[in-house]
């Protein structure tokens, strides 16, 4: 077994989440106005949006990662290591993804791990920011960064938020458990060895793949995520990070609960901390067995 920690997920990074922020900019700031949020409002004339209403993409300007610049010259690997860079595509479509071989697989790899990095990051970031690697040569197993495309989201984050990519056999969903049952068939791992974990948008994905993929993924690692189908579209996601998530529909997955860790600071101002209790308590809903722990001030306590 593979055990996630937080030190492995905890980028020195703020939360991140951006979507679609120039194609939905007229749809949010038209929400705003008819729930009373902003002047024009509330049975007011909702086209009469104030000149000084600040631009979607100011007030989303503190949801950006400070990454997304690193290349694959600002991985450090160790003799025998490699960083591979590949690409998958199925009916659902088609991403790239860096795979990270350890120098130790050579002794027999233990498993695979996905890791769905944030809004504005790519893989190089991710892998950078987590450390990932140096516990991949320590344990031996796989990981697999998938990328996601600015052609399929303009910030690079994963469409958690998107009816269609909540969906087992569709879309995003579809396209990242085919590729690792890809790489897991090639080193022979089985779904017992196969997990997945994500910072933000890639946390609220990894969510979502446990979901639907639970005969592909044993586990789920969620960082600063939201419960799965917390959201519909762009105005339903940003009153999920607010706290205000959706209910999931029920009897459209799996019942079969897969197990999951929840890191998420009860000071989060950008993804409501409930969002982290609705994860951990869908898993507990839906029978997984957990373990509860809490954080603070860098003492645990179990519970």
């Amino acid at each position: 077994m593979i055990n996630f920690h937080a030190g492995a997920l905890r980028p020195a990074t703020d939360e991140a989440r951006k979507m679609r922020l120039s194609a939905a900019n007229d749809l949010v700031q038209r929400t705003l106005a008819q729930n009373g949020l902003v002047p024009g409002g509330a049975g007011g004339d909702t086209n009469a949006i104030p000149t000084a209403l600040p631009s979607m993409s100011a007030l989303m300007s503190k949801l950006s990662l400070p990454h997304g610049a690193a290349r694959s010259s600002d991985i450090a690997l160790r003799e025998g290591a490699e960083f591979r860079s590949e690409s998958f595509s199925c009916q659902a479509g088609t991403r790239a993804y860096r795979t990270y071989i350890p120098s130790t697989a050579t002794e027999g790899v233990t498993g695979v791990v996905v890791m769905l990095h944030g809004c504005t990051q790519n893989p190089e970031d991710f892998a950078n920011g987590t450390g990932m690697n140096a516990l991949a040569e320590k344990h031996r197993f796989v990981v697999i960064y998938p990328e996601q495309s600015r052609g399929d989201n303009a910030q690079s984050c994963w469409n958690w938020f998107s009816r269609g990519d909540q969906r087992r056999d569709k879309g995003e969903p579809a396209i990242l458990a085919g590729l690792t049952r890809k790489i897991a068939s090639e080193y022979n791992i089985t779904n017992e060895q196969t997990f997945v974990a994500g910072l933000s948008a890639g946390a609220a994905m990894a969510v979502i793949l446990g979901e639907t993929y639970p005969d592909v993924f044993a586990a789920v690692g969620a960082h600063s995520g939201l419960p799965f189908a917390a959201a519909k579209d762009v105005p339903s996601a940003f009153a999920a990070m607010a706290g205000n998530a959706l209910d999931a529909p029920r009897g459209n997955v799996d019942s079969t609960a897969v197990r999951t860790i929840v890191f998420h600071g009860t000071e989060d101002k950008t993804v409501h901390p409930s969002n982290g209790d609705l994860i951990a308590r869908r898993a507990l809903d839906r029978g997984a067995r957990q373990t509860i722990e809490a954080v603070k001030e860098g003492h645990t306590a179990s519970r």
